[in-house]
C-alpha cells in the first residue's frame, strides 16, 4: 500500500478532543537512540569529512565519534534521566544487545522501554530480508528484557512500502517513522491496524546540531517552545484543543558530550516544572490512545 492508503488524511481540527489521565494536557515522550555502527560499512553520519572530501573506508574517526557515545556519553544520559525520575524510551539496534551488553542491561535496569531500531544501523532499503531482520532484532531485545518489544523506529526512519506489513506480522503494535501528527493514528497493514507514534525529526539532535549546525541552546529553545504551544492549544476551547504528544530524540554521541549534557539537564528540569506535562513511554501512550476508542 502507498502511504496515503495506509494513513488516510484527517485534519487535526476534525479529530475528537481527547483527555490524558489525571488532567494532564501534554505527554512528553523522550527517546534515546543507541546504535551499532559497523566499521566495515560506510558510517551512518560524519562529523569529520576526509581531507580529500572522498568517503573512505574504514572510516575510523567517525566510527570513534559514535563509540565515544557508547563508552561515555550514554552514561551521562542515564544519570541525567535517573536524577529526575524520568524513564525514556530506548531506540536500540538489536545488535547493541550483543556488542554493548553493558549499555543494554543498564537501560533495562533503569526501567527504560526498548523500541526496535533495526539490527544494525543501516537503511531498511538495504536489508534483503526484512522479516528476518525484524525477528532477529525482537529476539535480541527479548534476550535482555525477557519480553518482546512492541514499538519500532527504522534506522534513519527508513521504510520501504512493505515495511509496515512486515512489522505488524511480527507483532509490533506501534511505529514511530510516520511523523505526521501530534497524536497517534491508526495505520492499515495486511495484519490489521497498528498505531503511528508522534516521533519528531525537528526536536532531534541530529538535524538541529549536526545538519543545521545550530548552537546547543537551539535544541532546548525549540523543545520548550513546542511544549508551551502544545500546552496552550490543549487548554483552548477551539478546534485544536485536547491532549497532545510531544517527542524529542537524542543520541549519546551528540547530546552526551560535555558541552551539551548541561543543556539536556536544564531542559529536563524545565519540562518537569511545567504544570500539565507528563512524561510517558511509548507503550503507555499507545495504551492510553487505544483506551479512548478514537478511530482515527
Amino acid at each position: 500500500m502507498r502511504p496515503e492508503e495506509r494513513l488516510p488524511y484527517v485534519a487535526s481540527i476534525d479529530r475528537p478532543r481527547l483527555a490524558l489521565p489525571a488532567g494532564k494536557k501534554v505527554a512528553v515522550w523522550p527517546v534515546v537512540n543507541v546504535e551499532n555502527w559497523l566499521i566495515d560499512n560506510p558510517m551512518p553520519r560524519q562529523v569529520l569529512v576526509a581531507p580529500t572530501g572522498a568517503a573512505l573506508q574504514p572510516d575510523l574517526p567517525n566510527w570513534a565519534w559514535h563509540e565515544y557515545g557508547m563508552r561515555v556519553g550514554f552514561w551521562r544520559l542515564i544519570e541525567a534521566f535517573a536524577k529526575r525520575g524520568i524513564r525514556p524510551t530506548l531506540s536500540i539496534n538489536g545488535s547493541v544487545c550483543q556488542a554493548y551488553p553493558r549499555v543494554a542491561h543498564a537501560a533495562h535496569e533503569a526501567g527504560w522501554e526498548f523500541m526496535g531500531h533495526g539490527f544494525v544501523q543501516v537503511p531498511t532499503h538495504r536489508v534483503d530480508d526484512q522479516p528476518a531482520m525484524i525477528a532477529k532484532t525482537v529476539d535480541a531485545i527479548r534476550s535482555i528484557t525477557g519480553s518482546s518489544c512492541t514499538g519500532w523506529l527504522g534506522p534513519g526512519l527508513t521504510e520501504t512500502l512493505e515495511t509496515p506489513d512486515h512489522l505488524a506480522a511480527a507483532g509490533l503494535r506501534w511505529i514511530a517513522d510516520w511523523v505526521a501528527d501530534d497524536l497517534p493514528c491508526r495505520l492499515k497493514t495486511r495484519s490489521g491496524e497498528v498505531l503511528t507514534m508522534p516521533y519528531s525529526v525537528e526536536l532531534n539532535d541530529i538535524p538541529v546540531q549536526m545538519i543545521q549546525h545550530h548552537g546547543v541552546s537551539e535544541f532546548a529553545a525549540r523543545t520548550l517552545a513546542t511544549a508551551d504551544r502544545l500546552l496552550a492549544e490543549a487548554d483552548s476551547a477551539g478546534p485544536l484543543g485536547g491532549a497532545k504528544i510531544m517527542s524529542f530524540a537524542i543520541h549519546p554521541y551528540i547530546t552526551g558530550v560535555p558541552h551539551r549534557i548541561g543543556m539536556l539537564e536544564d531542559l529536563l528540569e524545565a519540562l518537569s516544572g511545567r504544570e500539565g506535562l507528563v512524561f510517558m513511554q511509548g507503550d503507555e501512550i499507545a495504551d492510553w490512545y487505544l483506551s479512548t476508542g478514537s478511530h482515527v
